[in-house]
């Protein structure tokens, strides 16, 4: 299938390992454009190495994305650098964590907070585009009970509620918004590769969970976000795109 991405323009905004990077290295296959940004200038550096090498124009640079000044002025630059702005996507997040004022701070400010931000600076480019749209990245820890009460699930529950309403408001503008909602992904380096080492009787627990008996990847969620976001799925939006290997147990209408 083609997905109609080459050419198109995709800001992706922490976007230099795990899902991001995946997603980032699926659309540049696909002949899609990428600026991506990160904390690490090692990691974007790197980011931007592998993505024009397949032939496409990649644009980086290290941004901190808690700055709102100045990551309002990267996703600016970025659409600027490549041509205009077809797709967006914020994967920034500050994880889970037990409870606290400043755990709520940084989640809010990342996973929430910094979607917002980047919509509202692309927004301009976006509106341009005859195929705007925009992900938003939640998780399966917002839709049901996921190691107690944690700023980590109510956010992303926030940004699943953001990108519904987000998406009734743009339509008529013909930008579409839809959210990817992960399960447990092992990502080399990442938070389970962590709990795998550290943590080893509640990864098997949670492998275990997992009617498919096994944790994701990052490449097979950045495969559902690329068709999410081409041109080849031009009626979808409003909608969230669970991919847990069927580890959430609702029934989903």
């Amino acid at each position: 299938m083609d997905l109609g991405l080459k050419g198109l323009k995709a800001v992706l905004a922490g976007a230099s390992k795990g899902i991001g990077r995946a997603t980032a290295e699926a659309l540049a296959a696909e002949g899609c454009d990428v600026a991506m940004c990160a904390r690490g200038q090692d990691g974007v550096d790197a980011t931007v190495a592998s993505l024009s090498a397949k032939g496409v124009k990649a644009f980086g640079q290290a941004v901190d994305m808690a700055d709102a000044a100045a990551y309002g002025a990267w996703v600016k630059s970025a659409a600027e650098s490549l041509g205009g702005c077809d797709i967006f996507i914020s994967f920034a997040s500050a994880g889970g964590g037990p409870a606290s004022e400043e755990t709520w701070k940084k989640v809010f400010d990342l996973d929430l907070l910094a979607t917002f931000r980047g919509v509202q600076a692309a927004l301009p480019f976006l509106e341009k585009s005859a195929h705007g749209s925009i992900i938003a990245v939640s998780s399966t820890a917002a839709l049901e009970d996921f190691f107690g009460p944690q700023a980590y699930n109510a956010i992303k529950a926030a940004v699943i509620n953001y990108a519904s309403a987000l998406s009734q408001q743009l339509a008529p503008k013909g930008i579409r918004v839809n959210t990817v909602s992960p399960g447990p992904v092992f990502i080399d380096g990442g938070s389970w590769d962590m709990i795998k080492t550290h943590m080893t009787a509640l990864y098997d627990q949670t492998v275990k969970a997992v009617p498919m008996g096994r944790l994701g990847t990052g490449e097979e969620v950045a495969k559902a976000i690329a068709f999410m976001a081409s041109p080849a799925c031009p009626f979808m939006t409003g909608t969230n795109v669970v991919i847990d290997g069927g580890v959430t147990k609702r029934v989903q209408y």
